[in-house]
């Protein structure tokens, strides 16, 4: 139990190499730690039974905050709850359990060999985690790299995953260094060294390649956080109050950009009170610009089906013509319900999320053009998926990511989320544009540095001037390909010349 023990601890220690903590070579050491109990295992099992302990400690203590919203704001018992939050942990920790049965099987224990499957076999975790059953790429480790650390560089060339791949390799060669100093073999431990500035030095010199072109002039933007408490949010008897909120800020504003938060009117469009879309229309028209507003759009049912179909939506107001984003990465259960004729009459009996039951958008929505911009809107979680916004922002100048956050109350779950945000821009080599309801309001710079953020919980406006830029990234061509094939790459390398060395040894 020992190894596990400490896999658990170091999985769980991983935490505070992402936002708010942010100090990112933690990471880097607790791989390392897991890479060492990796190279020790006897057997597949044994690693596997270690990866999954790590895993437990670091989804554990990283993404528990969900309970928040299944509990405090989704009306599931306790209990329940709690259930839920576990089996949603296992689950996830079944990826680094994957890794190190991967990492086992490819190379033989003890050997420098299964250091390199164990960089490979992460990674590769990584990105299935990303996209199996909908993906849930939270606390990826290359989050963790930004702002601050040169390897973030990697960031345009192959995405989250590459710098991800980027910090379990240089995890490995402090492993590798590790045992040689304590086996007293300078050489290994200087070759070691060497490996690891290279990786940093590599990752600094991406950092200065300009991938993207300025546009010539900037737009003013003003994005608003209204501070809505969550639990009045839904509340019919208080929606005349977001409508007279947002409406008021807007009037207030200065931006020709205005960028609401997600469900900032928490209805159904034909709800909102017709001269509080046209006060919003006309205070824009009147600056020449546009605002953005949050808003739920219901179809009538396709072919075969009984009730509407509902959209989580972005919606244009002002002196560009309407122009309508529906949400296309749905969140399971919380938008979406999976497998709906088996389970959908259990979910609706103990989680109590409004709207739980959405359409996707399509997928071939195009930039919305306002204010003189091209703007990639995502919402909320969809900025999760660096694959999905790189595609999508190709002819696009700025991202746009509007957000509710509330759901999780005052837990570290907005500030991973806006660290999330800070990537996607470093991945595209464009600023992301971020309006919430309670906090994390910021504008990002499209090296992916935060330039100014909103006082978390408090109402307000974040007005400020942004350049858009265009281009096209390596990644936003390859998307999460080159760093899966890499990663696939070391993992067969390990595996073919670990085989090799036997044969040789047995002959």
């Amino acid at each position: 139990m020992l190894p596990a023990a400490t896999a658990a601890l170091a999985g769980a220690l991983t935490v505070f190499g992402f936002a708010p903590f942010g100090v990112g070579l933690v990471p880097i050491a607790t791989l390392a730690a897991l890479f060492l109990l990796w190279r020790g295992a006897a057997t597949p099992r044994r690693a596997a039974w270690i990866g999954f302990a790590f895993g437990a400690g670091l989804f554990g203590a990283g993404v528990s905050w969900i309970y928040i919203a299944l509990e405090t704001f989704g009306g599931m018992p306790a209990p329940v709850a709690a259930v839920g939050i576990a089996g949603f942990c296992a689950y996830l920790s079944l990826w680094p359990a994957f890794a190190g049965y991967v990492a086992a099987r490819a190379a033989p224990a003890g050997s420098a060999l299964r250091l390199v499957a164990a960089a490979g076999a992460w990674t590769l975790a990584e990105w299935l985690r990303g996209f199996v059953l909908t993906g849930f790429p939270w606390l990826a480790a290359g989050h963790a790299q930004l702002p601050g650390s040169t390897l973030a560089g990697f960031a345009p060339l192959g995405g989250v995953f590459l710098v991800s791949l980027a910090v379990a390799a240089v995890a490995a060669l402090v492993a590798y260094g590790i045992e040689a100093l304590a086996q007293e073999l300078p050489k290994r431990v200087a070759l070691a060294g060497a490996g690891v500035a290279t990786l940093f030095v590599a990752g600094a010199l991406l950092d200065r390649v300009v991938w993207t072109t300025p546009n010539a002039a900037p737009v003013a933007v003003t994005l608003v956080q209204g501070n809505i408490p969550q639990e009045q949010k839904f509340d019919p008897e208080l929606r005349g109050r977001a409508f007279r909120v947002y409406a008021e800020l807007v009037a207030e504003s200065k931006g020709r950009l205005v960028v609401l938060p997600e469900s900032a009117f928490p209805v159904f469009a034909e709800d909102v009170p017709a001269e509080t879309f046209a006060a919003l229309a006309r205070t824009m028209r009147a600056r020449g610009g546009d605002v953005l507003v949050g808003v739920f759009v219901a179809q009538p049912p396709s072919p075969g089906e009984d009730q509407p179909r509902i959209h989580n939506s972005v919606v244009t107001l002002g002196e560009s013509a309407t122009q309508l984003y529906r949400k296309r990465h749905l969140v399971p259960f919380g938008e979406t319900i999976p497998a709906k004729a088996a389970v959908g009459w259990l979910i609706n009996r103990v989680l109590a999320i409004p709207l739980s039951d959405q359409t996707p958008g399509p997928d071939d929505q195009p930039p919305i053009e306002v204010a003189g911009e091209r703007l990639a809107v995502n919402i909320c979680y969809e900025d999760a998926f660096g694959a999905e916004i790189a595609g999508w922002s190709r002819d696009s100048t700025i991202l746009v990511n509007v957000t509710n956050d509330a759901w999780y109350g005052r837990s570290i779950a907005a500030w991973q989320h806006n660290q999330i945000a800070q990537m996607r821009a470093k991945e595209t080599g464009r600023p992301m544009l971020r309006a919430t309801n309670t906090g994390i309001t910021s504008v990002i710079d499209a090296d992916g540095g935060q330039r100014v953020h909103l006082p978390w919980f408090r109402r307000g406006m974040l007005e400020t001037n942004v350049v858009g830029r265009t281009g096209v990234t390596p990644f936003m061509r390859w998307g999460n390909a080159f760093a899966a094939l890499i990663a696939a790459a070391l993992v067969a390398a390990a595996f073919v010349v670990g085989r090799a060395s036997a044969r040789r040894a047995s002959g």
